[in-house]
C-alpha cells in the first residue's frame, strides 16, 4: 500500500526538560540540574512573554537548553520555530548535536534559498521540524522565513553586528566599493574638516591614521541628504551594499554618518528591528547568551524594550566552565624570545589555534608556521563546514583574522590557544562612541563578554583545559590589569592572577617547563590547581558602574530610535530628554554629552518642520553636550550652531583635547603592559636631543610622543621638523650642530626661518588653513648679523640648552600621565592630561603663545 497513515498523536509534557527523557536516541542520561532549573523556570514566568533571556555559560549545556526549548513548543503548539546561529559553522554544528546526541531531528538552513530543498522547506512550513539556521537568513530584505512563531537566538551576546548588518552600509576604500567611496567622499569634503578630509582620502598608514574616526553632525547630514542619496544610489550598482542601502535610503535622518581613512558606514544608532516582520511579529523571541549584562546592552542590542530576564542556576555565580592556563609572556620575554616560545609551544602541543585582530597579522603567523614548523595551516574558511580535517591531524595550527566567537574546539581538540590582540570596538559607531565621545561605559560588559569568547574558545565543557598565550597591544593590558579584574567572574580572575604570576620576571624555560605540567594535567598541576580554586573563593565580582542608570533609560533610547525612524522629531527630542533624566552618575558624561547632542539634533530637524521654537532648544542642547563633558573636542562646533564661530578659548581647548586623543593612542600603541617600548622611544628621544646629528630626528619624535603630528622633509627650502595639533602648527629651524661660544645667524638663516609658515601652508595639506604657524629658531647662538635683524621680529627664540631642559620636563610629564592610563575615551584621565599639557607648557595653544613672547631679534645680539 502506497498511501500512508496519518502520525499518531504524541501527548506533549508540561515542561522541556521532561521531553527529554521522552527522546529514544539520546545518548545523555540526564539534563543537569542546571538545565532543569532553567527550563521549568522558563514555563512558570516566562511562557508567554513576548522577548526572553535566559544567561547559561558557555559549556554548561546551553545548546541542548534552546534546542529542547525550541523542540518543545513546536511539539506542544504546532509552532514555527527558527533557532538563529551567527556562522554556518554552528548551524552544522548545532545540528549535528541534536540528532548524535539528544535524538533531535531538526532542519539545518545554510546558503542561498534557492538551495534549500523542498522537503526541507516543508518540514520547517509544517512546523514539523524546528529550523536552525544564520542570523542572515532571518535578517536580509528577502528572508525565506516570513512568519516565525518563535525566534531563539543563540549567542545573543554576538548578534549585534548580524543583526544591524540589515540597516548597515559598509563603504570600503578598497575592492568593489572604491569608486562609491570616492564620490562619497566627494560629497562629504564641505561637511569635515580639511583635516579629517585630508586623512579620510589622503595615504596615510600611521597607527593614530588607522584608529581615527569621525562622524558626520546630524544637521549636517540633513542638508546633503538628498545629494548623498543620489550618489549612492547612481553608485552602488550591483554592490552587496545595496540590499542594506534600500533599508536605510530614505531615512538617512534617522541614521548617524561615519567616516576613516578606509571607509564609510552610515546606520542608525540602534537597529529598527521593529519594522522587520519577521523578528517583530513572532510570538516570542527567546535570546540565549553566556552574559547577558546589567546594563540593557542585551535591549540596545536587538531594539526590544521589555525583555524578561531569567535568573542564573544556582551556583554558576562562582563556578566556571574548564581549565585555563594563562600565559602573559611580554611580562618578561622579550619580542624574538616571544617568537621562538610560541614556536615552542605550538610543537609541544601538537595542535593550536591562534586567534589575530588583522588578516596582515594572520598571514605572518601562516607564513612562520609553513616555514618554520611545517604544520598544516588551517583557516575559518576551512573549518567552516567541518573541524575534522584539523583535529584529524597530529600537528596543526588553525589562525583565525577577526574572529572571536563561532569556532570550538573541546575535549582533545585543542589544548593551545593564542590571542594575538582584540579590538575592542568591532564597528565603527563603536569606535567613535568609545575614543571620541568618552562611553566606554557604555560597551564594558560588551568589551568583557568578547574577551571571555576569545579566551574560552578551547575550553567549551567541564572537563576541558587550554593553555591561553595573551599577546598584543590591547588585550594584554585589559586582562592584567587589577582595576578591570575585579570585575571579571571569580574563576577567571582567580585564573588571571595565577597567569600573572606565573609569567613575571621568569624565563623562556620556565614558561615551558610550566606548560608541560599543564598538559599533563597530573599531580603537580593538581597543586597548581588548588591554588586557582582558593584564589576563586576569595575572589568577589564586582560590578559594572552606573548599569542600573544604563539599564533604566534603555526603553527610551529605543523609542527615541523608533520616533527618528518615523520622522516623528518632536516625540524623538522627548524621548532623548527622557534619556538625559536618568544619566546623573559623573562616570557617564561622555554618554550624556552624546544624548544632548542627539536631543538637539532631534530639535533641530522639528525646528525644520514647523516647530520653530525648538530651534533654540537644539542650540541650548549642544551646548550643554560640551559642558557635560569638557574632552571631547568633537562637540565644541556643535555648540555654536552653524553661523556662531567658537571664540579663541574654545579653539585653543579643542586644539589641546586634540592633541590628547593622539596622546592617547601613541600610548595604547606602545602598550602599557610593561615599559620596555615606553622606555625604549624616551631614550631614543634623549640620546638624540643630545647629539646634533640625531637632533631633527629626535625632535620628531619628541613631537609624536606629546601627542602633535610631527613631520620632516629633506626637500629644497623645507623647514626643520614641524608639529601640528588641528589648526596650530610649530614650525623649527634648528641650529643643533654650532658652536655656542662662535655661533652667529646670519641673514639667509634668519631670512628661511621667517619663510617657513608659507612653505608649511604650500606643503602640508593639513596647514592650509592653521590658524596659527609659529616658526622657531632652536639654537645655541647669542649674536645675530645685521642682515638678520628685519626677519627675526616673526621667528621665535629658543634657546638649544632651553629646549633640552623643556623636552626633558615634558618627557617626565609624560611618564607621569601614561601611569594612570588604561585606555582611549577616559574623560578623567583626559582632564588629568590636558591639566599636565598646559602645565609643563607643552599643549600646542600654550607653547604658540610662549614661543610667539620671545621674538628672536630680542634675544640675539646684533654683531658690529
Amino acid at each position: 500500500m502506497a498511501f500512508k497513515k496519518p502520525s499518531a498523536h504524541v501527548p506533549v509534557p508540561e515542561s522541556p526538560d521532561r521531553l527529554f527523557r521522552d527522546l529514544p536516541r539520546r545518548k545523555h542520561p540526564s539534563l543537569y540540574d542546571h538545565q532543569g532549573q532553567v527550563l521549568r523556570t522558563y514555563v512558570t514566568e516566562a511562557l508567554d512573554a513576548s522577548d526572553v533571556a535566559l544567561q547559561l555559560p558557555t559549556g554548561s549545556g546551553k545548546t541542548l537548553v534552546g534546542l529542547l526549548l525550541a523542540e518543545w513548543r513546536r511539539r506542544k503548539y504546532g509552532e514555527r520555530v527558527v533557532y538563529l546561529c551567527p556562522t554556518r559553522q554552528l548551524v552544522s554544528q548545532v545540528a549535528d548535536e541534536a540528532d548524535d546526541k539528544y535524538g533531535l531531528s531538526v532542519q539545518a538552513f545554510t546558503g542561498s534559498v534557492k538551495n534549500y530543498t523542498p522537503s526541507a522547506k516543508a518540514a520547517y512550513l509544517d512546523g514539523n521540524k524546528v529550523a536552525v539556521t544564520t542570523y542572515s537568513s532571518l535578517f536580509n530584505t528577502n528572508p525565506f522565513f516570513e512568519d516565525p512563531d518563535i525566534v531563539l537566538v543563540d549567542d545573543a551576546h554576538a548578534s549585534e553586528n548580524y543583526i544591524a548588518s540589515q540597516w548597515t552600509v559598509n563603504i570600503r576604500r578598497s575592492g568593489d566599493d572604491e569608486g562609491l567611496f570616492y564620490a562619497v567622499a566627494g560629497v562629504l569634503k564641505g561637511k569635515l574638516s580639511d583635516v579629517s578630509y585630508a586623512r579620510m582620502i589622503g595615504d596615510r598608514s600611521s597607527f593614530e591614521d588607522m584608529t581615527w574616526v569621525d562622524k558626520i553632525p546630524s544637521y549636517k547630514l540633513s542638508e546633503i541628504a538628498q545629494e548623498l542619496q543620489s550618489v549612492i544610489s547612481q553608485n552602488i550598482r550591483e554592490s552587496d551594499q545595496r540590499y542594506a542601502w534600500s533599508m536605510l535610503e530614505d531615512n538617512l535622518a534617522a541614521c548617524q554618518l561615519y567616516v576613516t581613512c578606509s571607509e564609510v558606514m552610515i546606520r542608525p544608532l540602534i537597529p529598527p528591528t521593529w519594522t522587520h516582520r519577521p523578528f517583530a511579529g513572532a510570538k516570542q523571541r527567546i535570546f540565549m547568551s553566556a552574559t547577558l549584562g546589567a546594563g540593557g546592552d542585551l535591549e540596545r542590542l536587538t531594539g526590544r524594550t521589555n525583555i524578561t530576564r531569567l535568573p542564573i542556576p544556582e551556583g554558576w555565580d562562582r563556578q566556571g566552565i574548564g581549565r585555563r592556563f594563562f600565559i602573559f609572556p611580554e611580562r618578561s620575554l622579550a619580542e624574538d624570545e616571544i617568537l621562538d616560545l610560541r614556536r615552542s609551544l605550538m610543537r609541544k602541543a601538537g595542535r593550536s589555534l591562534v586567534l589575530t585582530p588583522t588578516n596582515e597579522a594572520a598571514e605572518s603567523i601562516r607564513e612562520d608556521v609553513g616555514s618554520m614548523l611545517k604544520f598544516p595551516v588551517f583557516t575559518a574558511e576551512d573549518l567552516e563546514s567541518s573541524r575534522s580535517g584539523f583535529v584529524d591531524e597530529e600537528g596543526a595550527v588553525a589562525v583565525i583574522a577577526n574572529r572571536y566567537d563561532g569556532i570550538d574546539f573541546p575535549n582533545h581538540d585543542c589544548r593551545l590557544l593564542f590571542v594575538e590582540g582584540l579590538p575592542r570596538a568591532t564597528n565603527l559607531q563603536e569606535r567613535f562612541l568609545m575614543t571620541r565621545m568618552g562611553a566606554n561605559l557604555l560597551f564594558n560588559e560588551r568589551v568583557q563578554t568578547r574577551v571571555l569568547q576569545a579566551v574560552g574558545r578551547c575550553t567549551r565543557g567541564l572537563n576541558d583545559y587550554s593553555a591561553v598565550v595573551v599577546t598584543g597591544e590591547d588585550l594584554p593590558a585589559y586582562l592584567t590589569d587589577r582595576r578591570r579584574r575585579k570585575h571579571f567572574h571569580p574563576e577567571l580572575q582567580a585564573e588571571l592572577e595565577f597567569g600573572v604570576e606565573q609569567s613575571s620576571e621568569v624565563n623562556a624555560a620556565t614558561i615551558k617547563e610550566n606548560f608541560e605540567i599543564f598538559l599533563e594535567h597530573e599531580s603537580e598541576w593538581e597543586e597548581a590547581n588548588e591554588i586557582i580554586l582558593e584564589a576563586r573563593g576569595n575572589a568577589v565580582q564586582e560590578p559594572f558602574p552606573a548599569m542600573g542608570e544604563l539599564s533604566s533609560i534603555v526603553k527610551h533610547e529605543i523609542v527615541w530610535q523608533q520616533a527618528m525612524w518615523g520622522q516623528d522629531y518632536p516625540k524623538a527630542y522627548e524621548a532623548a530628554r527622557e534619556v538625559l533624566g536618568g544619566l546623573n552618575n559623573s562616570e557617564l558624561r561622555g554618554y550624556r554629552a552624546l544624548w544632548h547632542y542627539l536631543a538637539g539634533s532631534a530639535a533641530e530637524l522639528s525646528s525644520a518642520q514647523k516647530y520653530a521654537d525648538l530651534g533654540v532648544q537644539a542650540r541650548e542642547q549642544f551646548k550643554k553636550a560640551k559642558d557635560a563633558a569638557a574632552g571631547i573636542p568633537w562637540l565644541v562646533e556643535l555648540a555654536h550652531g552653524r553661523d556662531e564661530p567658537p571664540t579663541a578659548d574654545e579653539q585653543d581647548d579643542t586644539v589641546i583635547q586634540l592633541q590628547v586623543e593622539r596622546l592617547e593612542a601613541y600610548l595604547q600603541k606602545l602598550g602599557t603592559v610593561h615599559n620596555r617600548a615606553f622606555s625604549a622611544q624616551e631614550k631614543k628621544i634623549r640620546d638624540g636631543l643630545q647629539d646634533g646629528a640625531s637632533f631633527e630626528q629626535a625632535q620628531v619624535l619628541l613631537g609624536e610622543h606629546l601627542g602633535f603630528v610631527a613631520g620632516k622633509r629633506e626637500t629644497d627650502a623645507s623647514p626643520d621638523p614641524w608639529w601640528q595639533v588641528g589648526d596650530v602648527v610649530i614650525v623649527f629651524e634648528d641650529h643643533a650642530n654650532a658652536n655656542p661660544s662662535t655661533a652667529v645667524i646670519d641673514a639667509t638663516k634668519a631670512r628661511q626661518a621667517a619663510s617657513h609658515p608659507d612653505w608649511i601652508r604650500d606643503h602640508v595639506t593639513d596647514a592650509v588653513d592653521a590658524r596659527i604657524i609659529q616658526p622657531v629658531l632652536v639654537t645655541p647662538a647669542k649674536k645675530a648679523m645685521p642682515g638678520a635683524q628685519p626677519h627675526l621680529m616673526r621667528v621665535a627664540y629658543w634657546g638649544l640648552d632651553e629646549f633640552r631642559a623643556w623636552a626633558e620636563e615634558a618627557l617626565v610629564t609624560v611618564r607621569e600621565l601614561r601611569r594612570s592610563f588604561q585606555e582611549p575615551g577616559n574623560l578623567a584621565w583626559r582632564a588629568e592630561a590636558a591639566t599636565a599639557l598646559v602645565n609643563a607648557t607643552a599643549d600646542a595653544p600654550g607653547l604658540s603663545v610662549w614661543l610667539e613672547r620671545r621674538p628672536a631679534r630680542e634675544y640675539l645680539e646684533e654683531t658690529p
